[in-house]
């Protein structure tokens, strides 16, 4: 599958996602359909080159299960993982099972940010049904989205739009306008994560951006999937996400109409940690370090991973397939998150 691998974190583990499940799609209304794009503003939420070299380190967590992995390389920002439709409707649920106010959510939530860390709520992902998808009005869908942040307290939101999400136009449009709606009310910083090649964003990557910029939603990053290309692509996976992020951040300077330096502050690159779902692919603890070295190099926004409960050498060593509990190369614990993050 090409794009993240990422799966709905159930209440007793992150589980990993190989494949899509996606729910029917409901029409817009007419609400959400109405009013001609404005201008497109300058680049949404300004966004501004750092000051330093230092690049922040933002790893993929399990929203529900802690591992004693989730500290490696001191993060900054946890990204909570994921939000979809918990009952096949409009009521949003992590994993797609546990509520929005779920106790141990919350708990988590609150230890994580314990030692001065934030978290950013992740909607969407590989599996379940993104909520963009099952909401009927973009006011239910910011009804939606404003719940599961007041609960965790958060004021930061990650949108994973991939698969039938990323090309379907009526959620599209729907989760922009439901964003809109949100940051007229509360300051609210938003990313999206989208699937990559090593040539960039895809067409369907890029049009997402652009009606987000016509909408008025202020993005403060784009998130890259620097994972899971194509079995036909059997370079070096550091190499290739390199590559990915050079393209993504000229593609970002256009569509968010920003400086050279403010594109590499909008960017933000993910990788899949050791085995790739995709045969042959593997990113490896050096190009774990060689990431990191060409963000900060190049002043980028952020670099994190999928995910922190994978960053261990697996139980019988090397694997030949993805794992949702070790990354199949061998490593010490923690070495994935110490590599990006230091």
């Amino acid at each position: 599958m090409r794009g993240s691998p990422k799966g709905a974190v159930a209440a007793g583990a992150g589980l990993f996602a190989l494949a899509l499940a996606c729910g029917a799609c409901a029409t817009d209304t007419a609400a959400d359909q109405a009013g001609a794009a404005g201008p497109r503003p300058s680049g949404s939420r300004p966004v501004e080159a750092a000051d330093t070299a230092y690049t922040p380190y933002t790893p993929y967590v399990s929203a529900t299960t802690a591992s004693d992995l989730d500290a490696s390389g001191s993060p900054t920002t946890y990204n909570l993982a994921f939000v979809v439709s918990g009952d096949g409707g409009c009521t949003p649920g992590w994993g797609g099972s546990a509520e929005a106010d779920d106790a141990t959510v919350l708990a988590r939530a609150q230890k994580l940010t314990s030692s001065g860390s934030d978290v950013r709520v992740s909607f969407g992902g590989a599996a379940g049904t993104e909520l963009a998808l099952a909401c009927d009005s973009a006011q239910e869908l910011a009804d939606a989205y404003a719940a599961v942040l007041d609960a965790v307290g958060a004021d930061k939101a990650d949108f994973d739009i991939e698969g039938a999400a990323l090309t379907d136009e009526a959620s599209v449009v729907r989760r922009d306008r439901a964003i809109e709606l949100l940051q007229e009310e509360r300051d609210l910083d938003v990313t999206y994560t989208l699937p990559v090649m090593p040539d960039g964003l895809e067409d369907s990557g890029v049009a997402v951006l652009t009606d987000a910029m016509d909408r008025d939603v202020e993005l403060s990053a784009v998130n890259i999937m620097a994972m899971n290309y194509s079995s036909s692509l059997t370079g070096d996976m550091g190499d290739y996400a390199e590559e990915a992020a050079r393209a993504a951040h000229d593609q970002i300077s256009d569509v968010l109409d920003v400086s050279d330096g403010d594109a590499w502050a909008a960017l933000h690159v993910m990788a899949m940690i050791g085995v790739n779902d995709v045969a042959g692919e593997t990113f490896t603890l050096e190009d774990a370090a060689s990431l990191r070295a060409f963000a900060e190099e190049n002043g980028v926004g952020a670099v994190s991973m999928w995910a922190t409960f994978r960053d261990r050498a697996c139980a019988e060593g090397k694997t030949t397939t993805a794992d949702d509990t070790c990354s199949g190369v061998e490593q010490e614990a923690g070495a994935f998150g110490e590599a990006l993050g230091s």
